[in-house]
């Protein structure tokens, strides 16, 4: 773990570390970046940052106020485990040129204020959050979509799908298929053959490590077709944020090694699993955890007061934990995904579980079941703990737990359980009218919060809304 500019700068001449790779994150969600050689990395470029043009970032500044700094931080640096030359990365904050003060767009950012503001309260002075991040491995993608047609294709050599497909040529010359497909919803979890990417999985967990992200497992995850979930070890919020960012980029490019191709996207199959993002999530003080007590679940006080924060909020929470249209193919009542906006100690059709692996004080945590993985981490994250906040500040009582399997549960019954939002839409039309939480500290802003709402709108619900959908001319073409 580097410290400071002058360890950086050591370790760079002292290992042939031939480029710098300066990676910040996009509005939206994804990581960005530019390179230089090592003899343009100083002491200076941490303290008076690099110049960029941002105006071609998505969600940042108009052309006429494009001009951006990045300020390297040294303790994120890493060297990167796939590029060709020697590569050390360095994950940058956000300025602005004029007045050098942090740019308020910029996602990091909004996660150290959260961080920050917690420790103001003297609620406490640590988060700590552990999603649980799932995604596919595909063999195969192609989608298109124009004036006149669109389309999507998804193949993957352990799909349930190919259980009658022509795979291979034997030494006779006849064509055979090996078997061994994992139906749907059986992906969790059979030993090889039938899981086809133990391999490509560990190495993708051992790569992490390298880079150091600490990683507690990996395995296959419920869905057919190369479902995976690999749980990284809790953290704090903003270093939980970087390791998400090399989360993704790992996975995605050990796949690509291997000739596949990784998505989190939330939906990408009907008719089994979406991936889901279930958040681990607790406060700490001097070291001590503060979400063990003796209430329900062995919660405190203080924790229960979190859970009806994050439900009281919930709606507009989804519009940074749920951000894709398609986020929202995952979240329908009666499926897998956890809608019902309740808690419970064991009930995983709750979206906040408490876990009740451990009875020690420290495990003690709250697990919120709606969010995935297409979410940008840092604005997902700083929501769902500005949510906990508020709740503890207020007081605000969840309520009595869902205890009851909602299937044994009459319509009457299940009628007053407040459910997710239906679509983006609705989720972003909550976050309009109940965003005051977030402003508090200045953590998010109004202008995050205008320009989160407005780039969605235009960019992903307008733009879905207006074309049509295959399944639409299944229903309708005769009619």
């Amino acid at each position: 773990m580097f410290t400071t500019a002058r360890e950086i700068l050591d370790f760079v001449k002292a290992r042939g570390v031939q480029a710098i790779d300066l990676r910040f994150m996009d509005f939206p969600g994804l990581w960005q970046h530019f390179t230089i050689p090592t003899h343009e990395l100083s002491e200076a470029v941490f303290d008076e940052g690099l110049g960029f043009d941002g105006s071609s970032i998505r969600g940042w500044q108009a052309i006429n106020e494009s001009d951006m700094l990045v300020k390297p931080v040294p303790q994120t640096a890493f060297v990167d485990p796939f590029f060709g030359h020697r590569t050390l990365v360095l994950i940058c904050n956000i300025c602005d040129p004029i007045t050098g003060e942090d740019y308020t767009r910029d996602p990091r950012n909004i996660a150290r204020k959260a961080e920050a503001y917690l420790a103001r309260t003297g609620l406490g002075d640590a988060a700590y959050f552990g999603p649980e991040a799932e995604f596919f491995v595909f063999d195969d993608v192609r989608f298109d979509q124009n004036q006149h047609s669109g389309y999507y294709y998804l193949d993957s050599e352990e799909g349930a799908w190919n259980s009658g497909r022509r795979e291979g040529v034997d030494a006779s010359g006849a064509s055979h298929n090996t078997g061994y497909k994992l139906r749907y919803k059986e992906g969790y979890f059979p030993v090889p053959p039938a899981d086809s990417q133990q391999d490509m999985r560990s190495e993708m967990m051992l790569t992490l490590e390298e880079i150091g992200v600490p990683i507690e497992r990996q395995h296959h995850e419920v869905a057919t077709g190369g479902q995976a979930e690999i749980d990284i070890r809790y953290a704090p919020l903003v270093v939980m944020g970087d390791m998400m960012l090399k989360y993704k980029y790992v996975i995605k490019n050990v796949a690509r090694k291997y000739g596949k191709t990784a998505t989190f996207m939330p939906k990408p199959l009907f008719g089994d699993n979406g991936s889901g993002m279930h958040v681990h999530m607790s406060i700490w003080k001097h070291g001590e955890p503060l979400f063990a007590g003796d209430g329900y679940a062995g919660l405190s006080d203080m924790a229960l007061y979190a859970v009806g924060g994050l439900l009281r909020h919930a709606p507009a929470l989804l519009a940074f934990c749920n951000p894709t249209t398609n986020s929202y193919k995952r979240l329908v009542p009666g499926f897998e995904a956890p809608v019902n906006l309740a808690y419970s100690s064991r009930n995983r059709s709750a979206s906040i579980r408490i876990p009740m692996y451990s009875s020690n004080p420290k495990t003690k945590r709250l697990e919120f079941r709606c969010p995935d993985p297409s979410c940008n981490p840092y604005l997902a994250m700083a929501a769902m703990l500005m949510a906990a906040i508020d709740g503890i500040q207020n007081k605000i009582h969840p309520g009595e737990p869902l205890d009851r399997d909602i299937y044994d549960m009459s319509p009457e019954e299940l009628a007053v359980v407040p459910t997710t939002p239906g679509s983006l839409r609705e989720a972003l039309m909550a976050l309009k009218a109940d965003h005051e939480f977030l402003l508090k500290g200045d953590v998010f802003t109004q202008d995050v919060i205008d320009t989160w709402i407005r780039y969605k709108i235009e960019n992903e619900v307008n733009a879905l809304a207006l074309r049509p959908h295959p399944w639409e001319f299944k229903l309708y073409y005769d009619i």
